[in-house]
This record gives C-alpha cells, structure tokens and sequence, in this order.
C-alpha cells in the first residue's frame, strides 16, 4: 500500500502505538459512564459491532463481560491481535470497514469511538449509508465525530515512531449526514478534548424491534 495513502498511515500508526495507546487514554477506565448508559439501552444478550474497535479494551470487553455478543472490526493487525489475546470472548476482524459486509439488520447496536475520523470524509458519508442498515428496527448507533472541521497528521504519534491522520468535518456536516443515512438522532453531546473536541452522536434506526 502507498505509505501516503491516509489509511496506510492509520494502520501503520495503531500498529506501532497499540499498547501505548492504551496506556496513555487509559484503556481500563475511559469510556465508563458511556458504556453505562449502552448497557442501559441494549438488552443484554443482544449483539453489538464495534466499529474501529481497537484492542477491545474498553468497549468490546466491558460489553462481553456484561452478556453482549460482541463483534469488533479494525484496520490494524496488532490492535486486532491484541483485541483476540485480550478478549476471547468476542469476535474481531481484521479489514478495511468499507470493504467490510453485515447482514442487515443483525445487530441491536452499532458503536464507533474516535474512528469515523480517520477515515476520509467521502467514505465517512458513505460508511453512515452502510452502517444505517445494520442495526435491528429500534436498534442503536452510538458514535463519536469531528465537532469542528479539520484534516491533517501528527508526527512520531505518542513517540511510537509513525505518524496519524484524522479527517473530520464539522457537527452540523455529520448530524446531516446520519439523518441522510435513515437514522433518528436522540442526542448529541460534546466531549472536549485539549481545545477542541468531538461530537458524540445517539441516534436509532425508525422502526419497532422485533
């Protein structure tokens, strides 16, 4: 793959900060009140798709260990390792999302955390068109997006010797795009973040559960 291609650099950049990562946004804790309320939402036993799921700490094991089934996908082959090692009892795939295919409607919720925003925005519209149909009637996407708009890279990310790249666009940009995909917005909430921050989305696909 071109070491310029955007998801090159992402994949290469989680593969060489995967444990750091962790250590630094502290994996065991973060996410907590989050994690509450979608355990509150979805009736345990019910199946969950972590988009981006990283190395399945948090989301995948605090949701297995509650009684989900859990299914996680990433674009980085040591996160996915490290989410196997780390959480048995959950499936992972290691794939490119957008090439990725789900039975519609074959979960009772979609999570993504702070991966949306690294794909490029073009796909970002599309992945939302996909993602729309994956969840059962009633069932739950809980997302989190750029809140201002912004695409760019750091260097050497958390001193693993790679760079990221993030692309996002704003709230008003990402709000529209998931009402496009089909799917009724709940609620939105800002989580701040160093100066800026990220929109955290609650949104439901229309229907009656079945």
């Amino acid at each position: 793959m071109d070491s310029t291609d955007p998801k090159d650099l992402v994949r290469r950049g989680y593969d060489a900060v995967s444990a750091r990562y962790d250590e630094v946004y502290g994996a065991e804790t973060k996410y907590e009140a989050l994690l509450s309320e979608i355990c509150e939402l979805v009736p345990v036993g019910g199946a969950v798709l972590d988009v981006g799921c990283g190395s399945g700490v948090p989301v995948a094991r605090t949701l297995a260990t509650a009684g989900y089934r859990v299914v996680g996908i990433d674009l980085s082959e040591v996160q996915v390792r490290r989410a196997r090692e780390q959480v048995p009892a959950a499936e992972f795939i290691h794939a490119d999302v957008m090439t990725a295919s789900f039975d519609p409607a074959s979960f009772d919720a979609v999570v993504s955390l702070f991966a949306l925003i690294h794909l490029p925005l073009a796909e970002q519209q599309d992945l939302l068109g996909r993602i729309a149909g994956w969840p059962r009637p009633g069932g739950h996407f809980v997302a989190t997006t750029g809140h201002g708009e912004w695409t760019g890279t750091e260097e050497n990310r958390l001193g693993g010797g790679a760079p990221m790249w993030w692309s996002h666009g704003d709230a008003a940009t990402n709000r529209s795009w998931i009402r496009q995909a089909g799917l009724e917005i709940d609620r939105e909430d800002f989580l701040p973040e160093g100066t800026g921050g990220h929109a955290l989305f609650w949104a439901h696909r229309p229907g009656n559960p079945t």
